[in-house]
């Protein structure tokens, strides 16, 4: 039997640079998922929109509620531009991951806003949306989410590598899916460029030209976190309190930091992988256009590393996030106690249907 599907996924990520939409058909043939990225677009936030966003973290409950509800009718008519740009027809639902706020879940809470309710009123059509909340409450990270759909969209791929702002990567081990962060990427990298005037390290140039601070390099690469065992994530506070300043108390020129944190994402990263030439790896995220980084993977391993297309690279999540829907409206799990470390496997998200 063959079923299909043709879903708007959306996906804001911390970093603030916009909303990243996909217009995707999934096909289910003999209980195999098929794909095919049909649009994409990333739509820049406003100056004001990015500032709410950064700002949520600290207003009062009633604020935020007031903001989740603004931010979806704001989602909803960002989609509406989108369906009207390229012309979208016979869409079966959105499938929304919204915007992350607060994510505690060892305090057993986490917020993406974005009030699926108002989006669908928007849109008239059906959202699937708040993905981590039930694993948060299955005693769960409620994240990474990522890795159902490298099981069963790309299980070609011995290894799925993201590049963002953090390195994370998922891969199966004793017919488990084994996810979690590796260690901080584009989150330092920008940082440090950006004193520099630029937004980012194009094909990592600048590092290109930089010298290796051993010292600093084998400080970061013994850092208490890569001791611990998996399943780990990263934040944003891990880069603020230990990594940055133990970075600038080496009081490096910017091009010799951007070289040594560089060797340090390479060396991190290939010491998960085994060195085989059986093996391949998907990359796919922002740092897969940082060509010095990308050599400097392949120098380490014999593992194939393979960058597929623009779409795929920069669009990933937001694909990924559709086929959550999917199988949540399926029923079937798309929340993995392997990876989240929740309480068992469970079909995780919240429906909104349209009202006519």
């Amino acid at each position: 039997m063959k079923q299909n599907w043709n879903v708007i996924g959306l996906m804001s990520g911390t970093s603030l640079d916009g909303i990243d939409l996909v217009f995707t058909s999934f096909i289910k043939e003999n209980k195999t998922y098929s794909y095919k990225i049909l649009n994409s677009e990333t739509i820049s936030y406003s100056l004001e929109w990015e500032d709410k966003l950064r700002n949520a973290f600290y207003l009062s409950k009633a604020e935020i509620s007031k903001l989740n509800v603004e931010y979806g009718v704001y989602l909803g008519e960002t989609i509406n531009s989108f369906i009207k740009k390229y012309s979208l027809k016979n869409i079966d639902f959105i499938a929304s991951h919204g915007h992350t706020i607060f994510h505690k879940p060892d305090e057993g809470y986490t917020l993406q806003i974005g009030d699926g309710e108002q989006l669908s009123k928007a849109t008239n059509l059906k959202v699937v949306c708040d993905f981590r909340t039930q694993d948060v409450e299955l005693g769960g990270q409620g994240a990474p989410l990522v890795p159902i759909g490298d099981k069963l969209l790309f299980s070609e791929y011995d290894y799925c590598l993201n590049l963002g702002g953090f390195s994370n990567i998922s891969f199966e081990q004793e017919k488990q899916r084994i996810a979690f962060d590796i260690c901080p990427v584009n989150i330092v990298l920008n940082y440090y460029v950006k004193q520099l005037g630029f937004n980012y390290d194009n094909k990592g140039e600048i590092a290109k030209t930089g010298s290796i601070n051993i010292d600093l390099l084998n400080d970061l690469n013994n850092l208490n976190f890569y001791k611990m065992p998996i399943p780990k994530s990263l934040g944003f506070e891990f880069v603020e309190t230990t990594i940055i300043p133990l970075i600038d108390s080496y009081k490096l020129s910017i091009k010799d930091i951007l070289r040594t944190f560089v060797e340090h994402i390479a060396q991190k990263i290939v010491e998960q992988l085994e060195n085989t030439s059986t093996k391949k790896m998907l990359v796919t995220g922002g740092g897969a256009y940082n060509l010095f980084l990308i050599d400097l993977i392949k120098s380490k391993t014999m593992c194939v590393l393979v960058i597929p297309e623009k779409s795929l690279v920069d669009f990933k999540e937001a694909l990924i996030f559709a086929f959550l829907g999917v199988l949540k409206l399926n029923n079937e799990v798309n929340c993995l106690q392997s990876v989240t470390g929740a309480t068992k496997d469970h079909s995780s998200g919240k429906i909104y249907i349209k009202l006519h």
